[in-house]
């Protein structure tokens, strides 16, 4: 996932206010499409998403890649980056790295730009976004009813973790760490090789957040 700045932050700057400031669905998604700058909306706080560093946007990049051309004549959509996610039940709007979908996407009602059906999603890990990923975000994921596997990159070392849905509130745990290793993607009868997933990813430069 890209780094986050965890503070909330005041998207109106004509509002000045010492207590945090609730959005609405309705009034985040009129301030996103006007905004050079993404946003996630976590019930009602909106929180400002920069850039990825280079490692970042390369492991996604390779995944990406390689779904895409995996899913040529397949009833699967693979979307990077700055596709929004809605996920009602956590009232949480978000951009994962990567997600898969099976066609038709799914809107959300009344909008063309927000999806809701993911079967994979896929997110590269900051140290700044880790913990976040790993625990609070996944648990607003679990509640979406076509999501059955789940992948964490971690961007500095060569190291996966996967995720595998195999039955109500019963998730399966693999890790990969060796270049010769293969990721098995079930649900969508694919495999992501480590060694194209970490493609030009250089752990030599120095990560500092």
């Amino acid at each position: 996932m890209v780094t986050q700045v965890e503070k909330p932050v005041q998207v109106d700057k004509s509002v000045a206010s010492a207590e945090t400031k609730l959005y609405s669905p309705e009034e985040y998604l009129e301030m996103e499409v006007l905004s050079e700058e993404r946003h996630e909306y976590r019930d009602g706080e909106i929180i400002p998403m920069t850039g990825g560093r280079p490692n970042h946007n390369q492991a996604a990049g390779n995944v990406y890649a390689t779904l895409n051309f995996e899913f040529r004549g397949k009833p699967y959509q693979a979307f990077i980056t700055d596709q929004r996610l809605w996920i009602p039940k956590k009232r949480l709007y978000t951009y994962p790295d990567v997600m898969v979908m099976q066609s038709p996407v799914e809107l959300q009602p009344g909008r063309q730009d927000t999806v809701m059906n993911p079967l994979v999603i896929i997110e590269v890990l900051s140290n700044s976004t880790a913990e976040y990923d790993r625990q609070e975000k996944f648990r607003a994921y679990r509640t979406i009813p076509t999501f059955h596997e789940y992948l964490l990159i971690d961007q500095y070392s060569q190291h996966i973790e996967h995720y595998v849905k195999v039955g109500a509130k019963k998730w399966d745990f693999q890790e990969y760490d060796e270049t010769d290793m293969v990721v098995k993607l079930g649900t969508i009868d694919l495999e992501l090789a480590i060694a194209d997933i970490y493609d030009k990813v250089s752990f030599e430069v120095e990560e500092i957040e």
